[in-house]
């Protein structure tokens, strides 16, 4: 599987996400699709998100927490002080990167997202964090499933995959790079090959 960046998050149906550093809901269904969706995966989140979540690691996912402050230190994390540690890590690391929040950490790195994966809670909640009104003209939907309700979940839901519309035409690049230094480098097999065969009478055997 191809690695990308992905933002991750479920909201209600005013853009509400959070209340108390907590999700406004209860819906362990809607969890499940989260830990099955990013597991073996790597997660990044802000400071205050990973404080709010009382410095929990999930199991199975690697975290990097992105912060200022450059006194920062929690076990088990990997800290990155700004946007360009946080891809000279994905770079380097063959593992999908879940954008898990706050909302400034959505918004700073949506830019760089190939897909998303946003959850709709349909019902209206009190909260203090809201997602931010972001331009999602860049994407396309690719799917949407709905959720229906009940007796553990007290709400129905939609889960959404958009998928950044320039992220097909940058994979086909890449395999067309890749193909193209292929064929270059048996051309060059090629006409070696015959010239050995040529000069010395030697013959090349072809895997």
């Amino acid at each position: 599987m191809t690695k990308k960046i992905v933002a991750i998050w479920a909201e209600d149906e005013n853009r509400l996400i959070g209340v108390n550093d907590r999700l406004p809901w209860r819906l362990p269904k809607e969890l499940k699709h989260f830990k099955e969706t990013t597991m073996g995966q790597a997660l990044l989140m802000g400071r205050v998100t990973f404080d709010g979540m009382k410095r929990r690691i999930l199991p199975g996912r690697e975290t990097l927490i992105l912060t200022r402050d450059k006194n920062f230190r929690a076990d088990g994390v990997t800290i990155v002080h700004d946007v360009e540690q946080v891809l000279d890590w994905f770079k380097t690391h063959d593992k999908t990167l879940y954008i898990v929040g706050g909302a400034s950490i959505y918004e700073t790195f949506l830019p760089y997202c190939d897909a998303i994966v946003k959850t709709t809670v349909h019902g209206e909640f009190e909260g203090d964090t809201y997602f931010p009104d972001l331009d999602l003209k860049a994407f396309k939907k690719v799917s949407e499933s709905f959720n229906e309700k009940d007796d553990k979940n007290a709400y129905d839901f939609t889960i959404t995959v958009f998928e950044n519309k320039n992220t097909g035409r940058k994979e086909c690049k890449e395999v067309f790079l890749v193909c193209s230094r292929l064929y270059w480098q048996l051309s060059v097999f090629c006409v070696l090959s015959q010239h050995l065969k040529k000069r010395y009478g030697l013959a090349v055997l072809y895997f």
